[in-house]
């Protein structure tokens, strides 16, 4: 028998608040109320909401949610080492760093795509940005070093094994983690801000005379608004990658199906634009020309793809500080993760459904709208398979698991999936299972 306390079958406890995403909402909400009312649509405008949503949720963090002081971060305050302690290690550490950041923008001069359209300006972001965060990260190692319990992290790892010699042998899988991990961030905070100022001047710039009256203006509007939240919060994700705020990442996933699965949704990789094998657009309309002529009929889709991307824009800002594709940096079980293990996946293909609906086209051709339907299906099909990839990676962390478990039992999503499958739903659980 354990002697260890029991608590009722409950939701685990997420790693983020509830407050840290409201937080970010506030002012990222003033920031476009200012945008819009002096109409300020530049791409430094849509930048700056990054910061508006950034730096409200490191404050609360810090300040109210204390995130610093978790011992998931690996660091004790109460024990600084002296700082001659750790000048070799962050020696070592820098060299690094600095070794990847090289590669990183080796791999964008590389890339032709990063010298082109929006990517233009991302780069440019990061080419301004790039000697102040080489320099601060001299003074960051070496205080951060001093307070980690083991600073020999996956930079430090390879630092070692560039050195060689007497630094020792680096420490099984660091060095790996450490390359997926900055390849996570690469790839995708590339990404995040070529479309900020796109989605940020599409919001500012939208302007309706019958927005109130008219269901597909207000739909657009209100969905172009919550794009532009899900950008920005996705963005202050792959930024703010710090042990201090408990937002660092603790595994980049190792598995090549989830990469693969992820990469083939995202540029230049993407499969589903236009002359793509999986582009199932083909010959189609928006949603609004099939129903046009049938005005309550506009307002009740309309009102289904706003619920759709408050979804979608909700699962994101969940998130707080710590989104991003592939990785794990804490599990969450609240807000929409209580419902569903994959909202955002769930409401953008519901979205794309009925947003596009392929089965129907301009030609009327059979051939058409089943080619249409079948890509889309596949493209769904994608989506669930990274759905599995996550939950294999997550599922090394017996938090997942717990959250898994409890999903599985009082989850309304996996519970109608599995009534609409012909099984029986698991029931909650009638014993008291240990306390964590």
């Amino acid at each position: 028998m354990s002697d260890q306390p029991f608590a009722p079958d409950t939701r685990p406890r997420s790693a983020v608040s509830h407050g840290v995403g409201l937080a970010g909402l506030a002012g990222l909400a003033l920031w476009i109320v200012a945008a819009r009312t002096y109409h300020m649509d530049g791409p430094n405008a849509g930048l700056a909401a990054v910061f508006a949503c950034g730096i409200p949720m490191v404050l609360w963090s810090v300040f109210v949610d204390k995130v610093h002081g978790r011992a998931s971060t690996g660091i004790d305050w109460a024990n600084p080492r002296p700082l001659r302690e750790v000048i070799d290690g962050a020696i070592v550490k820098l060299t690094g760093l600095w070794i990847t950041w090289g590669a990183i923008a080796l791999f964008y001069m590389v890339g032709g795509w990063y010298m082109q359209g929006d990517y233009r300006y991302a780069v440019s972001v990061l080419t301004y940005a790039a000697p102040a965060v080489v320099l601060l990260s001299v003074p960051y190692v070496l205080w951060l070093d001093r307070y980690l319990v083991d600073p020999r992290d996956g930079a430090y790892a390879f630092g070692q094994w560039v050195i060689g010699g007497a630094s020792g042998k680096p420490a099984p899988g660091a060095i790996a983690n450490h390359a997926r991990a900055w390849a996570v961030k690469a790839f995708f905070l590339a990404f995040m801000l070529s479309i900020v100022p796109g989605n940020f001047a599409g919001m500012v710039d939208w302007q309706a005379d019958d927005l109130w009256t008219n269901p597909v203006s207000l739909a657009g509007f209100l969905i172009t608004l919550m794009f532009a939240v899900d950008v920005a919060f996705a963005t202050v994700g792959y930024v703010l990658t710090m042990r201090p705020l408990d937002a660092h990442i603790r595994t980049a996933n190792p598995l090549l199906a989830g990469w693969l699965s992820a990469l083939m949704c995202y540029p230049p990789f993407a499969m589903m634009g236009p002359g793509g094998p999986l582009f199932y657009e083909t010959d189609t309309r928006a949603w609004d020309y099939w129903f046009s002529g049938h005005p309550a009929l506009l307002w009740v889709w309309g009102a289904a793809l706003v619920f759709l991307t408050g979804a979608y824009a909700w699962a994101t800002v969940a998130f707080g500080l710590r989104f991003s594709n592939l990785t794990h940096r804490g599990i969450l079980t609240h807000g929409p993760y209580r419902i569903s293990k994959h909202p955002a996946y769930l409401a953008k293909n519901s979205f794309w459904w009925l947003s596009t609906l392929p089965f129907l086209v301009t030609t009327g051709s059979v051939e058409t709208a089943a080619r249409n339907t079948i890509i889309l299906g596949l493209v769904s099909g994608i989506y669930y398979w990274r759905a599995r990839t996550e939950e294999a990676h997550l599922g090394t962390d017996p938090a997942y698991r717990a959250y898994a478990a409890w999903m599985n039992r009082h989850g309304p999503v996996p519970r109608m999936i599995a009534l609409l499958s012909g099984k029986r739903p698991p029931a909650a659980a009638t014993t008291m299972e240990p306390a964590e």
